[in-house]
């Protein structure tokens, strides 16, 4: 059954166990730097934000670092993996931990999922630590669970800004 056959009725609702482990994978994938894989963990029309602004409603009105429709997130990966792009030559190694989900539902039967994120980057011989509040929109497809919406509200997106290398 394709996605655009399953009702609502045959979807089950996602669980918080389901979510965290698929936030733990893809944090896996991008630890890993296997953007490969994680393209399509998005929905065709899923968003990828980083915002600048924390406390705005409008994110599509306003200037962020990254707000991203598949086309914009399959160019950012081919930057990042070609070698081209300042930022991200050589590639940083990065570790993420995830915790504190919390899940409510979404209106079209999905969930939100709104969780804290550390990551530790290492790159030029130095180490950074870099903090955010992650929600994730999630949907149950029939090929599994995808991002609806990724949306990082970094903790100091208000300092001036500095290259990101990786996909956060």
């Amino acid at each position: 059954m394709s996605t655009t056959e399953m009702t609502r009725s045959d979807l089950a609702p996602i669980t918080l166990e389901e979510a965290s482990a698929f936030i733990w994978r893809e944090a896996e994938l991008l630890d890993r730097q296997d953007y490969k894989a994680w393209l399509p963990l998005f929905t065709p029309d899923g968003l990828y934000v980083i915002p600048i602004e924390r406390e705005t409603e409008d994110r599509a009105g306003e200037l962020n670092i990254a707000y991203d429709d598949a086309e914009m997130r399959a160019m950012r990966v081919k930057r990042l993996k070609s070698g081209f792009s300042i930022s991200s030559a050589p590639s940083a190694r990065t570790v993420r931990t995830t915790s504190r989900f919390v899940l409510e539902e979404a209106p079209d039967g999905g969930v939100l999922v709104r969780c804290a994120q550390m990551l530790v980057e290492y790159k030029f011989e130095r180490t950074r630590v870099i903090g955010a509040d992650v929600t994730y929109h999630l949907v149950r497809t029939g090929e599994g669970l995808r991002m609806a919406r990724k949306e990082i509200l970094l903790l100091n997106s208000d300092d001036p800004l500095w290259g990101i290398g990786y996909l956060f």
